[in-house]
């Protein structure tokens, strides 16, 4: 295929939000909503071209598309694989969803969010199809700026504080990755990942670069003790930022462990795997702990999306293929339910403007709808068997028992706290007696709001019962990445 089909796919949200900015009808915000979803639902549709064209059966990166960039020293390089490709079906999927819950939640300003979140959509797609290690930096890196603005112009009363340290931490993070990329050029010659597959990097080298990615990936999964951002990002972000944030941008540092740290030193990997069990670990208990303690929605969720990512950089490194396979499938199911808990806290929080457990209490009276699709995705959140939450836990933990006993044991102590705090918010928030007023006067979802949470719904359920749409795209890109691993593990020793 000739046809630039990954760039079209990048470029096609910044091109239409280039086209809502400059349009002169400031006050006309139903063009600008309807333009930008149109965008997003052709990007969508083009992701599942791409998608259904991919052959399964090989390993290699598919659609390349390559151009020389800045003097033949960085090239404009995209393709993608069995694994990167649901990362962009998952980014392409949620952004027409955030674009719909702006309708509900956003009152000022709506075409400069608009613009915010297509562009914010066009460097996430960049991440996941980037092939050089330099344009996937730029990508990686340039995601902060709509975010920051997203929380920082359209977030709660302590916006202001939370953006910058969401921008600060993730930023520094990011300052070690570029230094580690100028010394990859400087040791290959090349900033090409798959050239740089095949050049392997020596083995002298690996330990200080795996570390400097890992400060990057570490703070954006996040894991413990660099998470203290995300809790304050996701209750002062609107809701779309909040969906965003957790459905999206925490998986690009999962994705980074597979596609930089895993492949290119795995040497070091190998040495670290202990430090990564025991922060994992920490990341699972620890915030399932705080979790339990909060009041606050939007922090308990927040909280519980350091936990189940804290699952999913244990499986990554545990280097089976049920693991791997466990943890991307983990974040592909983890994008649609918290984005779907956060979608739930943003319809109850449009009418009573409070985010507080305590200020709710048998919603189930007066919103039955609301309240049976919560139930679904706490449930969904807390890994009940017939929701994808199940299939991705299950598969980490059983691969972290072919490697470390004790690392799964005290892994699934994890699973338990999980199911109570997802239950305690449940209880507390749709049943129970009815404590405030107000919630007597609340109206059921609407149509808008319905068909945005059924869709993941029925995401949830389906996968839940029938994985395999996801598991056979990434059945031969997981096999290759631990062949070539363990390959390289077998050389140096």
């Amino acid at each position: 295929m000739n046809f630039p089909i990954l760039s079209t796919l990048i470029f096609l949200p910044l091109i239409s939000s280039l086209f809502i900015f400059l349009s002169r009808a400031q006050k006309n915000n139903n063009s600008a909503i309807y333009i930008s979803l149109f965008s997003s639902l052709v990007t969508f549709i083009l992701s599942l071209f791409v998608w259904y064209s991919m052959d399964l059966t090989s390993p290699d990166f598919q659609f390349l598309e390559e151009q020389s960039w800045i003097n033949d020293f960085i090239k404009f390089k995209l393709g993608v694989d069995g694994i990167s490709i649901l990362f962009i079906l998952l980014t392409t999927l949620i952004t027409p969803i955030c674009i719909i819950s702006c309708i509900n939640s956003v009152k000022d300003r709506i075409k400069e969010f608009l613009v915010a979140i297509l562009i914010l959509e066009t460097f996430m797609i960049g991440v996941f199809c980037s092939l050089d290690l330099v344009v996937f930096y730029l990508f990686f890196e340039a995601g902060l700026i709509p975010m920051f603005l997203i929380i920082g112009v359209w977030g709660g009363p302590r916006r202001v504080y939370s953006a910058f340290k969401f921008f600060l931490y993730t930023l520094l993070g990011s300052v070690l990755m570029l230094v580690a990329i100028i010394s990859i050029y400087w040791i290959t010659g090349t900033t090409d990942i798959t050239q740089i597959y095949e050049i392997k990097i020596p083995k002298e080298y690996q330990n200080l670069l795996w570390l400097a990615f890992f400060s990057s990936f570490a703070v954006k999964t996040p894991m413990w003790p660099v998470h203290t951002w995300l809790p304050d990002a996701h209750v002062e972000a609107p809701t779309a930022g909040s969906v965003i944030l957790a459905a999206i941008l925490l998986k690009m540092a999962g994705y980074g462990f597979l596609r930089f740290s895993l492949p290119m030193f795995p040497i070091a990997s190998e040495y670290f795997t202990p430090l990564i069990y025991t922060l994992s670990i920490i990341a699972i208990i620890y915030t399932s702990l705080v979790a339990l303690m909060q009041d606050d929605m939007k922090k308990l969720i927040a909280y519980s999306s350091v936990a189940h990512m804290g699952y999913v950089t244990l499986g990554i490194f545990t280097i089976t293929k049920l693991g791997i396979e466990g943890s991307i499938f983990q974040m592909i199911s983890h994008g649609l339910i918290s984005a779907a808990l956060f979608l739930c806290v943003g319809v109850v929080y449009d009418r009573m403007h409070s985010r507080m457990i305590s200020s709710y209490g048998g919603l189930v009276t007066y919103l039955p709808k609301y309240s049976f699709l919560f139930v679904v995705f706490a449930l969904a959140g807390l890994g009940l068997p017939g929701t994808s939450g199940f299939l991705g836990e299950f598969l980490v933990l059983t691969g972290a028992f072919q490697k470390n006993y004790l690392v799964a044991m005290l892994a699934t102590f994890g699973v338990v706290l999980g199911a109570a705090y997802m239950l305690w918010l449940t209880k507390r928030v749709i049943f129970g007696q009815v404590k405030n007023d107000q919630i007597k006067d609340l109206k059921d979802i609407n149509k808008s709001e319905f068909l945005m949470l059924i869709v993941l719904a029925i995401l949830v359920i389906f996968f839940g019962f029938y994985p395999a749409p996801l598991m056979e795209t990434l059945n031969i890109s997981v096999d290759n990445l631990i062949n070539n691993y363990e390959m390289a593990i077998k050389i140096n020793n």
